[in-house]
């Protein structure tokens, strides 16, 4: 089959390579319908992501249909539409006893396209298959499905319930990217006093507006006391969440969160980041970071189907398959091209 493959820093290569086959009992081979690029990927590409080995079919993010399962798998059947997520549990010990699937101690956690091959690919073989596929509603389409395979998780998981965002709450997101826009859309399901948005380029920052911000900000040309003033009272934010993934993102939250006030990270960071506690640590501030576990993958499939969750504008570029290599280029120069998510689908 033909996969997309990580050959070290700076170099991919789309091509042939084995066929994926059920190895454990509780196996599943999906063949890949629909697939797409995370930053993520970027980062591995860059060498951010060292556990990553050359020649590693890279990808997390799939829909697809079950083609093949282990006779250990109970749940799942050849023939059915499933999300492939991010993240495979096994189901078993402690940490997916507490559902904190993303730290799986069993063999599972992130392991497609990080130490397993991927989802950027023909077909897929994934793990802990009755755990970690998960059906596709009827009348939900394979690019809405898509993003409940990483983005949408993530937003919901580690930034959104993360951070408690309530009714009271006035909401920065740092990034105008697919987790920070998958941030504010599911952010509004809480009922927030106010979300504003700091991104680069106006494309991101409209698409900030139709997803839900009252009020957006050039990250490149706003001041900290301007994106403050827009806060609670003019005193910051209840809630900042950083989706970016850079020193510089995370330490502009840092400025503009009020005290008392929580930070939620949601960005992949490949450089350390300061954190100046000689100024922080009288202010009662409360910093999350966590790895997406995925659990909400099911809340979000009923809310796709019951079209209360409407995130097809995310996808801006749609490739076949064959065109992965060209998607890589279009998402990766993404102020360039204007792209959010991109997206690959089997024709």
């Amino acid at each position: 089959m033909r996969a997309l493959t990580y050959q070290g820093p700076g170099r991919r290569t789309w091509g042939e390579v084995p066929d994926p086959v059920v190895h454990d009992p509780e196996d599943a081979v999906v063949r890949i319908d629909a697939l797409t690029i995370c930053g993520t990927d970027l980062h591995i590409l860059k060498g951010d992501v060292p556990g990553v080995a050359s020649g590693r079919v890279l990808g997390h993010e799939a829909v697809g249909t079950v083609h093949a399962t282990g006779p250990g798998v109970r749940t799942i059947a050849p023939g059915e539409r499933v999300v492939v997520p991010s993240i495979s549990p096994c189901g078993r010990c402690l940490s997916c006893r507490r559902a904190v699937y993303g730290q799986c101690s069993g063999g599972g956690g992130w392991v497609l396209g990080h130490t397993a091959d991927g989802t950027q690919a023909e077909y897929v073989r994934v793990p802990f298959a009755d755990s970690s596929l998960h059906r596709i509603p009827d009348g939900v389409t394979d690019e809405n499905a898509l993003l409940v395979a990483d983005v949408l998780p993530t937003a919901f998981e580690v930034a959104v319930q993360a951070s408690g965002i309530g009714p009271e709450d006035s909401v920065a997101v740092i990034g105008a990217g697919p987790v920070g826009l998958g941030t504010v859309m599911l952010a509004r399901l809480f009922s927030p006093r106010r979300i504003v948005v700091v991104g680069r380029g106006a494309e991101r920052l409209e698409a900030a507006k139709r997803c839900g911000a009252d009020a957006t900000f050039e990250a490149g040309d706003t001041d900290d006391d301007t994106i403050r003033a827009a806060g609670r009272d003019g005193t910051g934010y209840d809630v900042v969440v950083e989706a970016v993934g850079t020193p510089e993102a995370f330490e502009r939250c840092t400025r503009v969160v009020r005290s008392g006030g929580r930070i939620a990270n949601a960005g992949v960071h490949g450089a350390p980041a300061l954190l100046h506690l000689e100024r922080l640590w009288s202010n009662n501030l409360t910093i999350t970071t966590r790895l997406v576990d995925g659990r909400t993958v099911p809340t979000l499939l009923d809310l796709l189907a019951d079209r209360r969750l409407q995130p097809g504008g995310l996808i801006t570029h749609r490739f076949a398959l064959d065109e992965l290599p060209a998607a890589y280029d279009v998402f990766s120069q993404a102020r360039a091209s204007g792209a959010l998510k991109v997206a690959a689908f089997r024709c």
